[in-house]
């Protein structure tokens, strides 16, 4: 790609970009949001059409008009968000818009015998008579791959791949891109994660600002020297030396938690907690092993079977629980683990979604009439404080990127000033600066007296952000540390059901 450029309106989203990727490898792609990076994919894939440049796709310049264009070029591109249909099986979303047949039956024979090929050849396996909505998030991905594998992808786009799995479906994955790397796929990786561009690329190219400031070879390339170059300064993602405080009185206090599924499936087993003022608490795990259930029943959206809750000094047992009302009146914030589904409306503009759950407040209503006007202001002060960008309070919450989502709602619960807030993946799709910004509001939080609960499939950040850690394995506490006895290996132990 050479001389591209791309404008939205006063917006240039790229500018002079020049991308030049061997065949065969694996090029990562990394920036912080709003860099340039998923337009600048989007061009390759047809989905924009580039101001101005050229594109060469195996030594022959081209023209993407659209998607058509670039599938018959053999580029292929896997969303972040999946762009499957869940109503139609595994089989059928493959063969959607790719038909090989007109009559159904005999085009289902040709796709399932050209799939079962490809699974055997790549390790992408799928069940291909389950219906989307029935397949868990990894083999959704995979189901992806292969339908770009299908149609012939040579050149393989994926937007943040891992940003939603589990470590276990990572690691499967990353061995399939290492297979296909080795049969000659070329891979471009767009993602934050740079321990991943470290472990997997060959090469890496960063972003910023719409511009390429840093092309190298990963064995040039460190993760400090790449996140200075997409922020613009030395940025600090650790634990802050001392930063290990005394906690005060205990907030939430959680004895005896025990959730059973519709099936009657146990999901969380006689769990123990207590939050104090002033500190961190990490819950590390493999997902699936009850964090998501702690959340939603520490927060009123899910009641246990059994158990009793103290929050601020109020008292809930299974037969009245505490809802979610109650909770926002205790002081009790909860910023859920999937923003999409659980925390924004996305056809709502930017000030709707910031004021949700808090409408109530009197300065955004009066006598029953909602302020728009005081709530468009407030929701301004929240952009300019976590720096949401576009500082756009009329722009729908689906138009901004994962990132600066996440942090219009960090702003929305952090802002009510809590005394006990509940994180779940603080920084899921989210870039190395805003990162940064986020570990710094919640270590502001804890020091203001709040009490912090966070969930994360991030060792890491548990690590950066913790006063003491506590690990889940199927749905009970296999243990609890201060994090001066923290190692990863011991909590990796911990988390697979080791001593």
């Amino acid at each position: 790609m050479v001389g591209i450029n791309k404008r939205f309106g006063a917006v240039a989203a790229n500018v002079d970009v020049n991308l030049n990727i061997q065949s065969g490898t694996v090029h990562g792609i990394v920036g912080e949001n709003g860099a340039g990076k998923s337009t600048l994919m989007s061009v390759l894939y047809g989905f924009y059409t580039c101001d101005s440049g050229t594109i060469d796709v195996f030594g022959k310049q081209v023209l993407i008009r659209n998607a058509d264009d670039a599938i018959a070029l053999g580029i292929g591109m896997v969303h972040q968000h999946f762009m499957l249909v869940d109503t139609l099986t595994a089989l059928e979303n493959v063969m959607l818009g790719a038909e090989p047949h007109w009559l159904l039956q005999k085009a289902d024979g040709t796709v399932r015998s050209k799939l079962e090929t490809l699974m055997q050849a790549t390790g992408l396996h799928v069940k291909l008579d389950s219906l989307v909505a029935d397949l868990p998030v990894g083999d959704r991905q995979r189901l992806e791959i292969l339908k770009a594998l299908y149609r012939g992808a040579k050149v393989l786009i994926l937007d943040e791949p891992t940003a939603v799995l589990t470590p276990q479906e990572t690691e499967h994955l990353f061995g399939v891109l290492r297979v296909l790397r080795e049969q000659g796929t070329t891979i471009l990786l767009i993602t934050h994660k740079l321990k991943e561009v470290m472990r997997l690329c060959d090469s890496v190219t960063v972003m910023r600002g719409g511009r390429v400031v840093k092309e190298l070879a990963i064995a040039d390339a460190s993760i400090e020297v790449l996140a200075e170059s997409m922020v613009g300064r030395k940025v600090q993602m650790g634990r802050v030396d001392g930063d290990v405080k005394q906690p005060g009185a205990e907030l939430l206090i959680a004895k005896g938690i025990t959730v059973r599924d519709n099936l009657g499936v146990v999901r969380l087993d006689n769990i123990d907690l207590t939050l104090r003022a002033g500190e961190i608490v990490g819950i590390a795990g493999v997902s699936g092993n009850g964090q998501s259930e702690l959340l939603d029943v520490l927060s009123g959206l899910l009641t246990p079977k059994d158990g009793a809750l103290k929050v601020c000094g109020q008292s809930f047992n299974a037969q009245s629980w505490l809802n979610p009302l109650q909770a926002r009146e205790l002081g009790l914030a909860h910023v859920p683990e999937d923003r999409h589904a659980r925390a924004l409306v996305m056809e709502f503009a930017a000030w709707e979604s910031a004021v949700l759950g808090y409408d109530g407040r009197r300065d955004y209503a009066m006598f029953g009439w909602m302020n728009h006007n005081g709530m468009r202001n407030a929701t301004a002060s929240m952009m300019e404080k976590f720096d949401v960008r576009p500082r756009d309070t009329k722009l729908g919450s689906s138009k901004f990127s994962g990132g600066n989502q996440q942090k219009l709602v960090l702003a929305r619960e952090l802002g009510q000033q809590p005394k006990v807030l509940l994180v779940g993946q603080p920084t899921r799709g989210v870039d190395i600066g805003a990162i940064e910004f986020i570990y710094s509001q919640l270590r502001q939080m804890r020091d203001g007296g709040c009490a912090v609960l966070v969930v994360s499939s991030e060792l890491d950040e548990i690590l950066a952000l913790s006063d003491r850690v506590i690990v889940m394995n199927q749905g009970r506490v296999a243990g609890e540390l201060a994090i001066a006895d923290c190692t990863e290996t011991g909590i990796g132990m911990l988390m697979t059901g080791g001593h």
